[in-house]
């Protein structure tokens, strides 16, 4: 938690349209920006094939590129060759936040001279963006990751084995339109997959060491909504409640991790994603109960006086709705709603046991680990992957 006085950069994109029927203004942003758009697109172009004719409409010139899976440094590099060549005024990234994070990389990649490993973090050089990209759009048409309102966007390396970010207040869209709508043709598994991402980006801020007075409203507020929603829009897709519900949380999500940071569930996601091929959302809902148990435990035993405790006893009664809720009873409730879900177990994807160490020294030194609550140690980190197995 933030100390008295600690100054804060609340970061968001540079315009945030929100609400029911919203996209249908996505064609007149981008024709602004000129003739040619590159349009960025997920793994069911179908999905996005009215909002794609909207864009042709207009007399926008439109390329398409397809990210099927998790964003890689070459579709990166491939997408940014095809910006440049097509001299694209705009960039839009229209689905998940595997395709936002694509076209995010690839806007502002298109400004800047050599390879994306010059700038990505870990694996790379880590240089730092010194102009805008070319002006991005972001369109999510699922409700999860709240990557239309981060400065970060994440590549898989296949070469590497691992999944590393570029930053920069550059990476932040100019536009981000969020509607509701767009979300409700989702399957039961995807939205149980995004909503729990969602849920963790709300979760693991709130009690982050990094949490100050303006992330602790957004995750409050998101928190109140997600709480009933996730299971109603899983059950009952065509809810339009639930789906505005989840599209408002996801949102208030990416607005918290931003600027809060994110904890150990993050920490060891990040390593696992870039070792086995699962879903991130899927990785987090199989964390997020143990990670929240290891951390209650350890904060018991070693900060008895953290005023984090206090917050996951608040988060009992963000979950539950009721007031005498306790810390336990949130791990209760998260791990109950992993169970309703019926997400997998990580083993599913091909996590072995002797995976683990590699994945454990790995989110030791990650970024979301040094935000969380408390310091855990290579004991408590491996009982949390091998509980996850």
């Amino acid at each position: 938690m933030s100390a008295p006085g600690l100054s804060f950069e609340f970061a968001t994109a540079g315009r945030i349209v929100f609400g029911r029927g919203t996209s249908a203004q996505s064609a007149s942003a981008a024709r602004a920006y000129g003739q040619r758009a590159l349009v960025v697109v997920g793994r069911d172009p179908a999905r996005q094939a009215g909002l794609l004719d909207l864009l042709q409409q207009t007399g926008l010139s439109v390329e398409v590129m397809q990210v099927a899976g998790e964003p890689t440094v070459e579709l990166v590099r491939q997408g940014t060759r095809l910006a440049r060549d097509q001299k694209a005024g705009v960039v839009v990234g229209m689905g998940g936040g595997s395709c936002l994070d694509a076209a995010k990389a690839v806007a502002i990649l298109a400004t800047h001279p050599g390879d994306v490993l010059d700038y990505l973090e870990v694996i790379g050089a880590g240089k730092a963006f010194d102009r805008p990209g070319i002006p991005m759009l972001a369109i999510p048409t699922t409700a999860g990751t709240g990557t239309e309102v981060t400065r970060n966007s994440v590549l898989a390396s296949t070469e590497h084995g691992v999944k590393v970010s570029l930053r920069s207040p550059y990476l932040l869209p100019r536009l981000a339109i969020v509607d509701p709508d767009l979300s409700s043709d989702m399957p039961p598994d995807l939205t149980a997959r995004v909503g729990c991402d969602a849920l963790t980006q709300l979760i693991e801020p709130f009690v982050s060491t990094r949490a100050n007075p303006l992330t602790d409203a957004v995750c409050r507020e998101g928190l109140r909504r997600a709480a009933p929603a996730l299971r109603r829009a899983f059950q009952l897709g065509s809810d339009a409640e639930a789906r505005q519900a989840m599209a408002a949380a996801a949102l208030l999500s990416g607005l918290a991790l931003a600027n809060a940071g994110l904890g150990v569930v993050h920490g060891l996601a990040g390593p696992i994603g870039g070792m086995v091929s699962a879903p991130h959302g899927a990785i987090c809902a199989a964390l997020l109960p143990l990670g929240m148990e290891v951390n209650l435990r350890g904060l018991r035993a070693r900060m008895p006086d953290s005023e984090a405790l206090l917050r996951y006893t608040e988060l009992g009664f963000l979950l539950t709705g009721r007031p005498q809720a306790t810390a336990e009873d949130a791990v209760a409730w998260a791990t109950a709603l992993i169970a309703d879900l019926g997400l997998l177990r990580l083993s599913a994807f091909g996590l072995t046991s002797r995976m683990v160490p590699t994945v454990v020294q790995r989110a030791s030194v990650a970024s979301s680990t040094r935000t969380n609550p408390i310091a855990l140690n290579e004991a408590e980190l491996t009982e949390i992957v091998e509980r996850a197995l």
